[in-house]
C-alpha cells in the first residue's frame, strides 16, 4: 500500500471520531526478515532497543527480541551482527526460554567497572536476562553481547519452577537509572501486575530483587455507572506489555493492551497512584467469548461511546522522546489500526497527533508491538535521531515474516502539520 493509499484509508476510519488523520512517513532501513516456523527457527520479532556508541554514534547497534529464537543484534544499516539463542527448556515438560522485551541501561557498576547492559524479559523461564555490551567488540566488528546473568536469579513472578511452566511469567520490560542504582520494570503475562526490580552485582554477574509491585485494575466503572471488564480469554486479565520510563522525571508509561495508556510516577522505589491518560476506542464496549473461534467478539452495535479517539486495541509499544525543559513526546503503538499516537511528555500528556509508517524504501509497518526512539545524532544515516519500530507483517511475502524498521526522527517530525520538536543536544541517553 502506498503512502497516499494508507493515508486515505486511515483518514476514512478516524474522521468519524473528529480527529485528524495520521501523517504518513517512511522508513529508510529494515532488518532481515525472520520467520516463526520450524525452518526459521521459530523466530518472531517483537521489541527493539538501541545502544548508543560513546565513541562513534554511527556505529550504534539495535538489539531486537525474537521470542523463542532469542535475540539479534544489528548495525544501523540493518545488517545482523550477532545472534543470541534463548535458553533451552530445563526439562521435557518445561517451556524453553522466550525473549520478549529488551531495554538498555548505561554505566552500571559491575565488578567495579561501568558496564552498559541490555536487559531482557525471558517470558519462557520468568527471569530477567542481562547482557554486557562490549564497545571494543562493536568497534572490531565482533559480537558485542556477553551474558552476565547471575546463575541464581529467581523467577520474577512465579513462586517455583512448576508455576513458571504455567507461563504467567515476565512479559513486558523497561529499565532506567536513578543515580547509582538501576531498575527493571517487568509486567506479568495475562495478569495486571507490574513489578519494580532493583539490579544487583552478584560477584560480577547481574541479579535483582523486588522493590515494589503495582496491580492495575481489571474492572472499570463506566460513566453511566455500569461495570465493564475488558475483553480477554477465560482466566486471563488485561495485561500490560509496552512500557517506558521518562528518564528525567522517573514516570512510567504503561500500555494495558485492552484498556489504554497509564501514567505512574515512581518515587523512592515505589509506585504512586496510576492515572489513565488515554483509552482505547473499544473501552467500555460489551463483548462475548466465542469458544469455537477462541476469541472475544465485541458488541460494537452497543458501544456506549466511552472509549478514546486515538488508540485501537491493542495499545502496545511505548517509547519516549526526551527534549529540553520537559519537552518531548510519549509515543504509543495503536496496533488495531497500524498507527502510532503521539502525546506531550509534559503536563497532562495532551494528544499531539498520529502517524503511520507507509511503504517507501521499505514496506510499511503493521501490527507493531515494540518501539524505541533516540534523540541524539547517530551518524550520517540518522543525523537527527532515530525511531525503531517492530513490523508484525513483512510485505510482500510468500511466508509470514516480521522484522524491525528504522526511521529518521527529523523526517517524522517534519511530516506533522506543526512539526514536532527535534532536539539533539538537551538530553543524552548515556547520562
Amino acid at each position: 500500500m502506498s503512502a497516499t493509499q494508507l493515508t486515505s484509508l486511515v483518514a476514512a476510519i478516524v474522521m468519524s471520531a473528529g480527529t485528524p488523520p495520521p501523517v504518513p512517513v517512511t522508513a529508510h532501513v529494515e532488518t532481515p526478515v525472520v520467520h516463526d516456523d520450524e525452518a526459521g527457527g521459530n523466530a518472531d520479532a517483537d521489541d527493539p532497543a538501541v545502544w548508543v556508541d560513546p565513541q562513534d554514534p554511527g556505529r550504534s547497534i539495535v538489539i531486537g527480541t525474537l521470542k523463542e529464537a532469542g535475540l539479534d543484534v544489528y548495525d544501523l544499516d540493518g545488517r545482523r551482527l550477532q545472534h543470541v539463542a534463548a535458553p533451552e527448556a530445563p526439562g521435557e515438560q518445561s517451556a524453553p526460554g522466550r525473549f520478549n522485551n529488551v531495554d538498555v541501561v548505561y554505566g552500571f557498576d559491575l565488578g567495579g567497572v561501568p558496564t552498559d547492559l541490555a536487559l531482557v524479559s525471558d517470558r519462557g523461564r520468568d527471569r530477567i536476562r542481562a547482557f554486557a555490551i562490549d564497545p571494543a567488540a562493536v568497534a572490531a566488528g565482533k559480537p558485542p553481547l556477553v551474558d552476565v546473568t547471575a546463575p541464581d536469579v529467581a523467577p520474577v513472578f512465579a513462586a517455583d519452577e512448576a508455576e513458571v511452566d504455567e507461563q504467567r511469567t515476565a512479559y513486558g520490560l523497561t529499565a532506567f537509572r536513578d543515580d547509582d542504582d538501576a531498575y527493571v520494570l517487568a509486567s506479568q503475562r495475562e495478569k495486571t501486575s507490574v513489578r519494580l526490580l532493583k539490579l544487583e552485582d552478584r560477584g560480577g554477574r547481574i541479579g535483582y530483587r523486588t522493590e515494589s509491585t503495582l496491580d492495575l485494575p481489571d474492572q472499570f466503572t463506566l460513566p453511566n455507572g455500569t461495570s465493564w471488564t475488558p475483553c480477554a480469554d477465560p482466566g486471563e486479565r488485561p495485561q500490560v506489555e509496552g512500557m517506558a520510563v521518562d528518564l528525567e522525571e522517573h514516570v512510567l508509561y504503561a500500555a494495558q493492551e485492552a484498556v489504554g495508556v497509564w501514567r505512574v510516577e515512581l518515587e523512592d522505589g515505589r509506585f504512586e497512584e496510576p492515572k489513565l491518560i488515554d483509552r482505547v476506542r473499544e473501552y467500555g464496549t460489551p463483548w462475548t467469548y466465542d469458544p469455537a473461534a477462541e476469541e472475544c467478539v465485541l458488541d460494537e452495535a452497543n458501544d456506549p461511546g466511552f472509549g478514546g479517539d486515538h488508540l485501537s486495541a491493542d495499545a502496545e509499544g511505548i517509547t519516549i522522546y526526551h527534549a529540553g525543559n520537559g519537552a518531548g513526546y510519549v509515543l504509543a503503538s495503536s496496533q488495531g489500526d497500524n498507527t502510532f499516537a503521539v502525546y506531550e511528555r509534559s503536563g497532562g500528556n495532551a494528544f499531539v497527533g498520529s502517524f503511520a509508517i507507509a511503504d517507501g524504501a521499505t514496506d510499511g509497518v503493521q501490527h507493531s508491538d515494540g518501539s524505541t526512539v533516540v534523540n541524539v545524532p547517530l551518524g550520517g544515516a540518522f543525523p537527527q535521531g532515530l525511531l525503531v519500530t517492530h513490523d508484525g507483517e513483512e510485505t510482500p511475502a510468500d511466508r509470514e515474516g516480521t522484522n524491525f524498521k528504522l526511521t529518521r526522527w527529523d523526517e517524522l517530525a517534519a511530516a506533522f502539520p506543526e512539526p514536532l520538536v527535534v532536539d539533539t543536544e538537551s538530553f543524552d541517553p548515556r547520562r
